[in-house]
């Protein structure tokens, strides 16, 4: 078999979880690879949904504003009860705040999605690689041997890690052995439509209840003329597949002559899996997204899930790579695991209750955000101090401040942008032990951010004018805390300020000599390593 050359990182899945990883890999310089089975890009709205956090790790990613010129807000819903017409506003809206730039979720669907990912990719150099997919590999010490049936015979790829990103029915998962623990209700189907329609007002997401919930609904798909048809078919039923047969099984429930369906997109017959992995990884092959878990559609947290995962591991293969420990591997699973267990069961108890009609399960709010989702306790946030408001483990909160060279403002997510790790001292005393904080030259650079601390050595200095980051950080004094590449906080000190951070920096960053002088990512320091 003819071998058809090496990449640090292999993908196999070009959907949002893949590619969102794919970005965040090549931006850091690592070779990667990503392949998808498919013959071209997804063309459907399966996922739509689009929550604040997502939004913030797009930001970081370069794609923010292409999903917000692809989306808008979610429309009211309008439940139909025979000539009655129930308005009902799912998603609370809200404006955004000093710490929460983007409160509310985006409607917008996956194939824009997956478009703005795609072609952020190719601005990095890298490109999906059509009609390829893994059929089988080996795993050894130093490297994954991957075996590709593509259009052109089979090829070889040798990889040092491997990722699945391959969907539910992951054939990489299968291959490692590891159990998909859940359920699967065969009986339980829903037949997903997008399809150009006319008749129907874009203002509302239409819902037509039925007996034993076997509802009709309709969402309109922004910038564009189509809907999202979702029909909840009944047990023994089959699913209409030609447009006439589809249009004629909607007329039967909503009886409205006036709404025409004028051609489809795309179809999907849609089972509420339930279903988590035993386990992420396998030595140097990794799951990822719908890989490692499935959700029900309620609540937007499938697609949602499976980016957190690819951000969270993109920055820590990037590391490994570099030099750092590989148990920092370990935490991928040890941090992500346990929030999708917890994003499962959040999202299975509302679609449970949409079946009811129940309001609780109908509306949503800050749960499905995911922006307090918190590593606190996981195995790189077991040490450390705490602040009135955050712990390390926590998301790192936005705030206003003012840049102390010119007085600009600027968002703190600006300055946490671009795949480094960024250490923030906050007052004099943290400003001096920050500039002793060692730190290598390679794999992701440290930022250094002194705030009210004039005179400070640091990479960025800023005033905290309105005391928006004292507020919003809790803090009462002296601080210095670590913020990882993937926006959460790694260490808080207060008292022990220096070798605490020192410490907690040693188990995420390459090996180094710790008693030369510190590195800094604007070159002001100078740096000695072991080979």
């Amino acid at each position: 078999m003819k071998d058809h050359g090496f990449a640090d990182v292999l993908i196999a899945g070009a959907g949002p979880t893949g590619t969102a990883l794919a970005i965040d890999l090549a931006r850091r310089g690592i070779s990667v690879r990503m392949i998808d089975r498919g013959a071209q890009a997804f063309g459907g709205s399966r996922a739509k949904g689009v929550q604040p956090r997502s939004m913030e790790v797009f930001e970081d990613l370069g794609v923010l504003q292409e999903v917000l010129r692809g989306g808008s807000l979610y429309p009211k819903m309008g439940i139909h009860l025979g000539p009655l017409t129930i308005p009902l506003r799912m998603f609370s809206q809200s404006e955004a705040s000093d710490d929460v730039p983007y409160p509310n979720t985006w409607l917008i669907p996956q194939f824009r999605i997956d478009r703005a990912l795609h072609e952020a990719f190719e601005r990095l150099g890298g490109s999906v690689e059509y009609r390829k997919e893994l059929r089988s590999f080996t795993r050894e010490p130093d490297r994954v041997l991957c075996e590709l049936s593509t259009p052109d015979g089979p090829q070889r790829i040798t990889a040092r890690y491997l990722v699945g990103a391959d969907g539910g029915s992951s054939a990489i998962r299968r291959q490692l052995g590891l159990g998909f623990v859940g359920s699967t209700d065969e009986e339980d189907r829903i037949l997903i439509v997008d399809a150009a329609t006319s008749g129907l007002s874009r203002d509302r997401w239409h819902i037509w209840p039925g007996a034993k919930g076997r509802f009709i609904g309709a969402c309109p798909l922004p910038h564009s003329e189509m809907f999202q048809w979702m029909i909840r078919l009944s047990p023994q039923e089959t699913p209409p597949d030609a447009l006439p047969a589809i249009a004629q099984r909607i007329q039967s429930r909503i009886r409205n002559p006036r709404v025409q369906l004028n051609s489809m997109q795309w179809q999907s017959v849609f089972r509420p899996n339930i279903r988590l992995a035993e386990g992420y990884r396998r030595g140097r092959v990794f799951i990822a997204g719908d890989a490692a878990h499935v959700h029900t559609p309620a609540g937007a947290q499938g697609l949602n899930t499976g980016i957190q995962d690819a951000y969270n591991l993109g920055w820590k293969l990037a590391q490994v790579l570099a030099g750092a420990p590989q148990e920092l591997l370990d935490t991928y699973e040890a941090e992500r695991q346990p929030i999708a267990a917890g994003v499962l069961g959040l999202s299975t108890r509302k679609y449970e209750g949409i079946a009811k009609l129940d309001p609780s399960s109908l509306r949503r709010g800050k749960d499905e955000h995911q922006l307090r989702l918190t590593y606190q306790g996981g195995p790189l946030a077991r040490s450390g101090d705490v602040t009135r408001t955050l712990r390390a483990g926590d998301r790192a909160p936005d705030a206003p401040l003012r840049r102390l060279a010119d007085d600009a403002p600027v968002r703190l997510f600006e300055v946490f942008r671009g795949g480094h790790f960024t250490a923030i001292a906050y007052g004099p005393r943290a400003a001096h032990e920050l500039s002793r904080l060692p730190w290598p030259s390679c794999g992701a650079a440290l930022k250094r951010v002194a705030i009210s601390a004039n005179g400070a050595v640091a990479d960025v200095g800023l005033i905290d004018s309105l005391r928006s980051f004292e507020r919003i950080y809790g803090v009462a004094g002296d601080t210095l805390m670590l913020i990882r590449p993937d926006g959460y906080i790694g260490h808080i000190a207060t008292k022990d300020l220096l070798s605490g951070t020192a410490a907690a920096a040693a188990a995420m960053t390459p090996r180094f000599d710790r008693s030369l002088p510190a590195a800094s990512a604007s070159g002001v320091f100078d740096m000695g390593f072991v080979k």
